[in-house]
This record gives structure tokens, sequence and C-alpha cells, in this order.
């Protein structure tokens, strides 16, 4: 409940520059409040005391609190991001009227969250972005791996709109107990609605897109901005077509899930993206694939429809007539060469893991799965899966798909050697183990509808990639991109700046089908909110039928 500084490698590291720089310009040396002496906390002897006070600055002390608005897009993202507080101990309050705080307005039913509680650490390190410092041995040496990710701060990777309160404050606030409830949306009722519509910025609509197709619903994705009673729609809002059935299953939803479904008494007119039930299967390798299954989990809880695949199922062939959409994680598909890293051609499941097991060795009803996607009998396959209307969604390492179907680009992270080879940068020049950066979205791309202009990814020494010239006549575009030299947002990013417009996300026609390319982890441990619409969207948006709504 008092004023509190963290003091982080990064504002030690700016002292010490500056102290530095004094030195060499032959300024003041003397000790703290003009005393002298050596050995002191930044190596230069005991420095003045207006360095101290330089990490004392009022600005970039601690937060007493954030407050999440409830007016936010996504509300009921936000509220699942209170209860993962919730179930470790964090205190939660909830306005139970509008308030101000520091001239701002909020209005009731916003989040509370006090840093000033026993579980003070976690709470900040799930609001603010983790330093972890330049861990080099010596200068030019390889840097020491961390344990686990270096940056996770899961309110940048949910998504959140939330504000750092640096001063006390306080409000009509109720402690939560038990778990946070987000409100019960709302059905809008008009006489005879021509449809609904559903913002695209909620992930839960998701949910309600798979309930209505499987009980025959029409749902449209429009392709321009709307309006409709004097309220504006972005391209992208889902549109709803009135049927008779409709309407009793959007009240149980909006009561069941907290969505809100606007009646139009107009039919949107022009262009739109008919969405039909996809057959979707997701990759996964005898033994388990960590990410298939986090990824398994996240479909499971959006309720699409969908079944594991195995290699041996992929290398038979005849996929057109199985499934519309496959999905491969981190770890599926093999690097297509040397300079674009990644996992080697024939290592067993993410090259990780040692030899595959011996036929023999294992159960017979386990043997189907056995086997790996190989360059010579599995990706022919899923090119001509493509060819034939297939969508492909490929993140991480599994990218390099994108190589083997002959794409237009190549990895940003390399460097040409004397040989004129290329070759991926060493680690002593970039190094991004597990933390969270941003990047910039192109919102008018179907891929990223719902989407702001920035979006925050989880990336771990992903791929890069640089299109090439002729890319965009052959159907290849960019849909996010870093447009920073200093795209860290929370971890470490030893070189960043190598990353400065290299492309993360990536969207191409092959054939009839579409290949979408992550390089980021876009679903990592169920973990980024902020990202799973790109999976989503990816996942409907390569089989939806383009049609004029009359």
């Amino acid at each position: 409940s008092r004023d509190h500084w963290t003091i982080h490698p990064k504002i030690i590291a700016a002292v010490q520059e500056a102290v530095a720089k004094e030195r060499a310009s032959g300024g003041e040396e003397g000790g703290a409040a003009g005393g002298s002496g050596r050995g002191g906390a930044f190596g230069f002897g005991a420095a003045p005391a207006k360095y101290y006070e330089m990490m004392r600055d009022p600005a970039n002390r601690d937060p007493r609190g954030f407050i999440i608005p409830a007016d936010q897009p996504d509300f009921l993202t936000a509220t699942k991001f209170v209860n993962a507080l919730i179930k470790t101990g964090i205190t939660i309050h909830q306005a139970t009227r509008d308030f101000q705080v520091g001239g701002k307005s909020y209005p009731a039913g916003s989040y509370v969250v006090k840093t000033a509680q026993a579980f003070r650490p976690h709470v900040l390190d799930m609001f603010e972005p983790q330093d972890h410092p330049d861990d080099v041995p010596y200068p030019g040496g390889p840097p020491r791996p961390p344990y686990d990710s270096a940056g996770y701060t899961l309110a940048f990777q949910m998504g959140l709109k939330f504000d750092r309160v640096l001063d006390g404050f306080d409000g009509p606030f109720e402690k939560i107990s038990g778990f946070a409830k987000a409100p019960a949306g709302k059905v809008s009722v008009s006489l005879s609605p021509a449809g609904f519509l559903l913002s695209h910025q909620v992930n839960d609509a998701f949910i309600a897109v798979n309930r209505l197709l499987g009980s025959g619903e029409e749902v449209y994705w429009l392709r321009r901005p709307f309006e409709s009673q004097g309220k504006a729609y972005a391209a992208g809002t889902m549109f709803i077509l009135a049927k008779g059935s409709t309407l009793a299953k959007l009240q149980k939803m909006a009561a069941e899930l907290g969505l809100n479904f606007d009646a139009t008494a107009a039919k949107p007119t022009g262009e739109a993206f008919k969405l039909r039930q996809l057959r979707i299967g997701l990759w996964d390798r005898y033994g388990g694939s960590m990410p298939s299954g986090w990824v398994r989990w996240l479909l499971e809880k959006f309720e699409f429809p969908f079944e594991v695949v195995y290699p041996p199922a992929l290398d038979a062939g005849n996929l057109s007539a199985k499934y519309d959409v496959l999905i491969f994680v981190t770890g599926a598909i093999p690097a297509a060469s040397r300079a674009e890293g990644g996992f080697p051609a024939g290592d067993f499941g993410e090259g990780r893991f040692g030899p595959e097991p011996a036929r023999m060795s294992i159960p017979e009803e386990y043997r189907s799965r056995l086997g790996s996607v190989t360059a010579a009998k599995t990706v022919p396959e899923l090119r001509k899966f493509l060819l034939e209307g297939g969508t492909i969604l490929a993140i991480g390492s599994s990218t390099s798909i994108g190589t083997y179907v002959g794409l237009p680009l190549s990895n940003a992270l390399t460097e040409r050697q004397a040989s004129g080879m290329d070759r991926p940068l060493p680690r002593e020049r970039l190094y991004i183990p597990g933390s969270v950066l941003q990047a910039r979205v192109d919102t008018t791309s179907p891929l990223a509808y719902g989407m702001g202009e920035y979006v925050d990814v989880f990336f771990d020494n992903s791929p890069v990639f640089r299109l090439g010239p002729d890319a965009s006549l052959k159907g290849v575009r960019s849909v996010a991109w870093f447009d920073s030299k200093t795209p860290l947002r929370s971890g470490w990013a030893l070189g960043q700046g190598y990353l400065d417009q290299g492309v993360a996300v990536v969207e191409a026609t092959v054939g009839k089908g579409k290949l979408f390319l992550f390089g980021p982890e876009i679903t990592f441990r169920g973990q980024p909110h902020g990202t799973f619409k790109f999976l989503f969207n990816g996942i409907y948006h390569g089989r939806a039928d383009v049609v004029d709504l009359p």
C-alpha cells in the first residue's frame, strides 16, 4: 500500500550506461551525496545519489492495482483471465456501479485487481512484462537457456485491455466469491428480423458458430462494414440468417455463454463468406505430441468437430475424401532445408525423443499410429490435398510445408556465408526463447477478422519469413509481420532487431486450396487467447464459399 519499485535488468542497464557515459565525458565521479569511494553498486565506485534517484522515477513505480474495463470487446475472455487468477489464490473485486479513477470513467462490472495482497508477486507476473537479463557468460558467447519460457505475461497473451493504476484508489468494489461470472448476453428482437449479427471480436462466438452449423442454421461472415439501426459493424461480423428455429437457439446461447446477438430488420447485401460444417483432422503421433494435445483441448473447448489423424493415415492418401481441414503443430512436418532450421527429415516426432519404438514392442491396437510425416511419402499427399481444395494450417516448425509446395518465401533469419550459402543466424546473435512479441496485423484479411491492428504473439525461436518479389502474383500474402526493431513485449529477445519487417503469418492459395502458415506458437499451452482467432478463422475461411447476399 505504498510506493515500491521493482528493480529489473533494463533499469540497472540504463543507470550503468548513464554512469559510464558521465565517466567517459569526465563528469562527476564522486560518491553518493558528494561522497567518494570505490567498489560501488555500479562498478564505478560509489555512484552519485542522482543515479539511485533514476531508479526511483515516480513514473516507473509498481502499480497499486489494475482495472479491467467491462466494456472491452471480448469481456468473456477477460473473465476467463480473472478466473485463472482466482484459481491461484488471487483476490478479485468487481465494480457494483460506474466509477472513476484518475479522471477516467469505468462501467459497472469492471474487474479490479489490487496489488496489496498476499500473492502480489504473482499478480505482477500476470500483468507486467518479464525482463529476462541477457544471460551471456562472456562477450560473444552462447546465451544460457532459461529453464522454461523467459516471458509469459498472461494479460498480454490473452489480449486483455487493462489499466495500470499507480496511486492508491478505491470505489464501489465488491470481492468476488467463487469464480467470476460474465453477465448474461442479450438477443435484441425486432419484428420479422432478417437475421442476427454477432461480433467477430469475441472468441466464444465460435462456440455459437459451431453449434449453429451443427444444427442446420446458416452463418455468414460479412466482407464489408455494415450499419444497422445506427450501429456500425466491422468487416467480418457474423450474420445468422433468421429461420423459425433460430431465435430459441440464440436465446439459449446468450444465457449460457454471455454472447450478444443484434437483430437486424434489413438483410446485409454484398459479398459474404458462407460457412459450412467441416471435417477437421488434427495431426498427432504415437506416444503423443504436447502441442497437438493442447490444440485438441482447445478444439474441444470451443466445440469444433474433429478427429486425430496419424502419419500412416496421411500416407494412405485420398485425403480430400476424408477431410476439409488438416492442422499440423510444431514438430509434425520435417524441415525442407538446413537454411530453414527446425527438425531434419526422418526425426521421430520433434526430433528429441529418440528413435521410434519397435513395432512389435507396442500393443497391436496402437501400431497403426506409428510413423512420421516424411518428405518422400506424406508431403506429396498433402500437396495433392491442397490442389484439390483442402485447407492446411501449419504452426511453428511445420510451416516448412510452405517450402515443400513451392511458395515464394524464405527464412528471414539467415546470414550469407563466404561460400554464398545462407545459414540460420547463430544463437550468439539471435535468441528468443519463449517470449511475447508484438506483431502488426492486416485486419482486412479474413484470417485476421476480429483482431486489432497489433497483437501479442508467443514466440519460441519461431520461423520468420521473407516473401519473394513475385509473392502477390502467386497468391501469397502477408497477414502479420514485425514492424519494429524492438518487438519484445515480455521476456528475452537477444538480437530482436533481426525480426524487423519479417513476416510472422502467411496465407497462400495452392491450387484450389488454402495454406496458412503461423510462425509464432498461436496456441501455446492453451494460453494465448489473443491469437486463437488465427486458428479459428483459418479453419473456416479456407473452405468458405464467397456468395452475394441478395
